[in-house]
């Protein structure tokens, strides 16, 4: 049996969500798995059940718990324990609504918007923070029309020929505007429904609204799925590893609504000014458009280049990191 087996055979006998740490025992004490001499068994069967997350193995589903931790259950059993499961993250909430400096609670949402960027710019997405405080209204139900971030994506045609024919039919074929939404974590069906009415609201304007968050519990999904079949709002699920992140459902084409987007450019500086970053890329004559480049690239959010600068940001925020894999790990 080698050590995945024994993972999914403990967690087949517990039928409840687990801990690594229950996981590890129930394996020990049957003799499931021969660690032999190995160093931190209980971290390798950790590392092992985040890999079944991480690779959407659909057998196992996890439950973020605090300090940043997690229990795991087989899929399977979802609809005996998924109850259970919120009303223990409910509880959870009220334990944690005061500030702590472990796991989730403790690192600013704000400081998710460098990993999104990095993720985005990965996928040929411009994105720009849009700060809220610095919108000429200080209504707080302006919370409802800003984005939390916004992004470009310009069509990659093949030749400056093809290019400037689409913008001589139709300039607004050239590029695609989405607005992003981002949580640190979506724990209970009341926080999805108003996160996710918050997205829609908020990205009114924009071809394409994503609801990116940090943490998304696994009971959640199939109403997750029932959201985004409505309202077309696509999940971005985003990793401390900003690379590894995912668009877990893609969101709905819509056309741009100019009346929303002028509102903004109106009320908040930064958006006004991406739009003007935009406008002048597109209209430019092609001789200008490597310098535009550098300069929107200048303009819009920073970007980690590798996973070993986001390594040491994530640590620097206290922003819990993916556990590490160790793919040398064999069974009997």
């Amino acid at each position: 049996m080698t050590l995945n087996d024994a993972i999914i055979t403990s967690l087949e006998e517990i039928k409840t969500p687990a801990t690594y740490m229950q996981v590890y025992k129930r394996i020990k004490d049957n003799n499931y798995y021969d660690f032999k001499d190995a160093k931190t068994p209980a971290s390798t069967v950790s590392a092992l059940l985040g890999n079944f997350i991480r690779n959407r193995d659909s057998r196992v589903k996890r439950i973020p718990q605090k300090g940043g931790n997690y229990t795991y259950f087989l899929a399977k059993y979802e609809s005996d324990i998924s109850m259970e499961a919120l009303a223990a993250v409910d509880n959870m909430e009220e334990v944690t609504s005061s500030p702590v400096t472990a796991g989730i609670q403790g690192f600013e949402e704000r400081s998710l918007h460098k990993l999104l960027s990095s993720f985005l710019n990965s996928t040929r997405v411009y994105a720009k923070t849009i700060f809220h405080e610095q919108s000429n209204s200080k209504d707080n139900h302006q919370k409802w029309i800003h984005p939390d971030m916004i992004g470009i994506r310009f069509l990659n045609l093949h030749t400056q020929t093809s290019l400037a024919f689409l913008k001589a039919i139709n300039r607004l074929g050239t590029f695609e505007l989405m607005a992003y939404e981002i949580k640190k974590e979506i724990k209970t069906d009341y926080e999805l429904k108003k996160c996710f009415f918050q997205a829609v609201s908020n990205s009114s304007w924009a071809n394409y609204g994503y609801l990116v968050t940090f943490e998304l519990s696994d009971a959640l999904m199939d109403e997750v799925k029932r959201l985004n079949q409505a309202f077309g709002i696509g999940i971005i699920r985003l990793g401390s590893n900003p690379f590894e992140s995912e668009i877990v459902l893609p969101a709905q084409y819509k056309e741009l609504d100019f009346i929303t987007i002028d509102k903004l450019c109106k009320i908040n500086p930064d958006f006004e000014r991406f739009v003007e970053q935009v406008e002048k890329y597109i209209t430019a004559d092609a001789r200008y458009i490597s310098a535009l480049d550098k300069e929107l690239i200048n303009f819009c959010d920073p970007f980690f280049i590798s996973e070993t600068e986001s390594t040491a940001y994530c640590k620097e925020k206290n922003i819990p990191l993916d556990k590490p894999f160790d793919e040398n790990i064999s069974g009997n």
